[in-house]
């Protein structure tokens, strides 16, 4: 299932993707009311395995005819939200591609390199965002983004997964000069808009293997970004197992696994053009969606 945010009249609606079109699952109860089905998306990622089958089991029996255009939209014309919106925890992991780090001739971590970003950070599909006016030197990270289903606390890596409810597409957007400005990464990775995640919040039975699932990057149209989470170097599950070793993780908390080669700053000095405003990016993972943000300039 495919599970979306929609931005209506100041508050957040869940959706769910139906072959091209949105249910607005607001506008749905209306038509057809039941008291078994979530309206919050962190309710549904919360609820588990019987939210999602009240969920589908609502959307199966749904009338085909009578009053289908008040609650089916078209993605076009909706304002999209982050696809989780109130995680507990941001976890990202740096470094945690082959490629990436030989091109920023880092050395392989021995163990999770792990930082935070906060809800501040989060926004949606095709969202404008602000380049703060502190930073000259923006850079994208395609990600994959894992979102936590079950609380886990000193969890095997081989049950490592069963943990999981869902997986989205995200950006970390990272202003590389406030990044290095100090050993700790938070400032140059947390400013307002650096996480959009999204369109779709992918339930994990949709989505297989997550570690053979191809990643791209697109500014303004041009390919940056062309890999495989295989070139990870911790997997999905031993991240998740990693990090629930040191602090118990929790529904809707989001990880975001690391970006592969192909970002700015891993170009040589004299190549490296940082994103400006009105730049377009486009990051995309196989099965999880297109996610398209605007660059503006900060007022």
């Amino acid at each position: 299932m495919k599970l979306v945010t929609i931005n209506k009249e100041g508050k957040h609606v869940l959706g769910v993707k139906v072959e091209k079109c949105l249910i607005d699952l607001d506008e749905a109860l209306k038509v057809s009311p039941n008291n078994q089905v979530h309206t919050n998306i962190m309710d549904v990622i919360a609820g588990g395995h019987k939210a999602t089958t009240a969920l589908e089991n609502y959307i199966a029996n749904l009338p085909t005819e009578e009053n289908r255009t008040t609650y089916l939209k078209n993605e076009e014309e909706v304002e999209w939200g982050p696809c989780v919106t109130e995680p507990n925890k941001i976890i990202c992991v740096g470094l945690n591609y082959r490629k990436h780090a030989d091109e920023t001739n880092s050395p392989y971590p021995e163990v999770p390199i792990l930082f935070s970003k906060f809800n501040n950070a989060l926004t949606g599909h095709k969202c404008e965002i602000a380049v703060p006016k502190v930073t000259q030197r923006l850079d994208y990270e395609v990600e994959l983004g894992v979102v936590i289903g079950k609380e886990a606390k000193y969890v095997s890596k081989e049950r490592a997964l069963d943990y999981v409810f869902g997986y989205c597409t995200a950006n970390d957007l990272s202003a590389r000069d406030l990044q290095k400005r100090t050993n700790q990464w938070l400032l140059g990775k947390t400013c307002d808009d650096f996480s959009p995640i999204g369109p779709y919040l992918v339930t994990a039975d949709e989505v297989g293997n997550p570690n053979n699932l191809q990643l791209k990057t697109f500014v303004n149209g041009e390919k940056r970004q062309d890999s495989n989470t295989s070139d990870m170097i911790f997997y999905v599950d031993e991240i998740v197992s990693y990090i629930s070793q040191h602090m118990t993780l929790t529904p809707g908390d989001v990880i975001l696994t690391g970006t592969p080669a192909g970002v700015i700053i891993g170009y040589p000095r004299e190549k490296r053009v940082y994103l400006k405003p009105g730049d377009v990016i486009t990051v995309e993972v196989e099965k999880l969606g297109t996610l398209t943000n605007r660059l503006i300039e900060e007022k």
